[in-house]
């Protein structure tokens, strides 16, 4: 008899994904489809709604035409996880998408949000929802989307206007557009739900022109949404858990005690602290958000540090600069050299997330020399990288008052050899890279099997994924790590605030 299997539908911002695990949280098959960004002016990146479901829909038929007769009648809960803070519209009335998703990258906000910052209420407004007002969040793109597309605007005026984030798009297309709904997670990266009560924050929502009924149902993240609507992929199955992208990972590494930390390498990386059942109100920059929620009202609460720009680097040196032939090449063109000498890259692309919060940054490349080269240029990136995550990590212990024992890494960059010792050296942290790097799609497909039942012995899986890790252990000296550190942070001052002004 086939064990209960887990589908985990994993919504990325360059691709998306699904994937099958066993009850131990192993994955047995996956199917993936690329997405496709869009760069329409410096600071815009968009995406298209259709786009987004399409390509979930074919990682969905893939996977199941992939799988035996038995397995598909094996899987007995499915778990929801997504890019957040991407802002997406629509009808009501017939599901049509209005205007463009606007990427959670995206920073065409910057001056609205610097207009909110002087509002008498902002830091009330930043306090109740724990974040900081800058064009990451959905709040500032919702704004947008309606002074700029007039569908949208009228269909708004009809009260025919649906608003939400990946998640919520997803979960109208799964239940056959009889859901609009949210996770408390997502939700709290919106800039609109207070913190500590999970509701949506009425100051909010007056600033941003919306009311509640266009902003999808609240929901617990675990707990019972929807079943997959006939005539689509796992038709029946029933969808137990949401988490926003980064929430699940931290879910999927196991990391649910208070002081226990992970970073991903996706597009951005991305630094989660889970702080316990009380929000923790983090200074220099850091954010305050829910980890999950159950329906018992059970919350776990994390802090977060978000840098906008990691894979990003590679893509750029590969797509960009055609350096590589492959994202797994870098490594070992970054190998050929001992280090990247005194060349410095700050991958500051689209602006600097935490804790700077500058929508005017931009990636800067110092310390050139006639004798650079291909291969210092991939080291400098990588370095770059960690040092912009070890950053994170020293304003996340000032915030705990305690050191961090260890990082736990995972994404798509965390299988470079040469940026996992450098994220040890520079944060004089072992850093733990699990064996299957899947932790996005793991974290959600655990919590959905937690609920119906499948999922009992978490620290048994943890257990295990501990015992199968990597580990990278620092390997520089203090001296030398203070050194590095005062490089990289006169380099990051020198990048901040620049408005990129062709015209100059």
């Amino acid at each position: 008899m086939t064990e209960p299997l887990l589908l985990a539908l994993d919504q990325g911002t360059s691709s998306s994904r699904a994937v099958v695990f066993n009850p131990q949280g192993e994955p047995l098959a996956s199917a993936q489809v690329p997405l496709a960004i869009h760069y329409p002016a410096d600071g815009w990146v968009e995406q298209q709604a259709q786009a987004i479901w399409a390509s979930q829909l074919q990682a969905m038929q893939e996977l199941e035409r992939a799988l035996t007769d038995s397995q598909r009648r094996a899987v007995c809960a499915c778990g929801v996880t997504n890019q957040r803070e991407t802002t997406v519209l629509w009808r009501r009335s017939d599901g049509a998408s209005l205007g463009p998703v606007l990427v959670w990258q995206d920073r065409r906000t910057s001056e609205l949000c610097r207009r909110w910052q002087q509002r008498p209420d902002a830091a009330e407004w930043q306090q109740r929802t724990g974040l900081v007002l800058d064009p990451y969040f959905s709040a500032s793109k919702i704004r947008w989307l309606l002074d700029h597309t007039p569908e949208a605007a009228a269909t708004q005026a009809a009260g025919d206007l649906c608003v939400g984030t990946v998640d919520s798009w997803l979960l109208w297309q799964l239940s056959g557009k009889q859901l609009h709904a949210t996770d408390h997670s997502n939700a709290s990266r919106t800039l609109l739900m207070d913190l500590e009560q999970r509701v949506w924050l009425p100051q909010a929502l007056a600033a941003v022109g919306l009311s509640s009924d266009e902003l999808p149902q609240l929901l617990p993240s675990r707990g019972s949404f929807a079943c997959i609507a006939p005539g689509l992929p796992f038709a029946g199955v029933p969808i137990t858990a949401v988490l926003g992208d980064q929430q699940a990972a931290t879910y999927g590494q196991l990391c649910l005690s208070p002081g226990q930390a992970k970073c991903t390498y996706g597009t951005g990386a991305f630094l989660v602290v889970a702080c316990g059942d009380q929000p923790v109100r983090a200074e220099g920059g850091l954010l305050s958000t829910v980890g999950w929620s159950d329906a018992s009202g059970r919350t776990t609460y994390c802090i977060e540090g978000s840098l906008f720009n990691a894979g990003t680097v590679v893509q750029w040196l590969r797509d960009g600069l055609g350096l590589i032939e492959s994202s797994a090449e870098i490594d070992a063109l970054a190998a050929s050299v001992p280090s990247a000498g005194a060349l410095m890259l700050v991958p500051a692309f689209t602006g600097w997330g935490s804790p700077h919060w500058d929508p005017s940054a931009r990636g800067l490349l110092i310390g050139l020399t006639r004798d650079t080269s291909a291969a210092h240029l991939a080291r400098a990136a990588l370095n770059g990288i960690a040092l912009a995550v070890s950053t994170l990590v020293d304003t996340a212990e000032a915030a705990l008052g305690q050191p961090l024992q260890e990082l736990a890494v995972d994404g798509g960059a965390a299988a470079s050899n040469v940026l996992m010792q450098a994220q040890a050296d520079s944060t004089a942290l072992a850093v733990r890279r699990p064996a299957h790097l899947e932790s996005t799609a793991r974290g959600v497909a655990l919590m959905a099997g937690q609920e119906v039942g499948v999922v009992r012995d978490l620290d048994a899986i943890r257990q295990r994924v501990v015992a199968s890790s990597s580990r990278f252990e620092p390997q520089l000296s203090a001296a030398d790590r203070q050194l590095w550190r005062r490089r990289w942070q006169e380099a990051v001052r020198r990048c901040l605030h620049w408005h990129g002004d062709a015209n100059l």
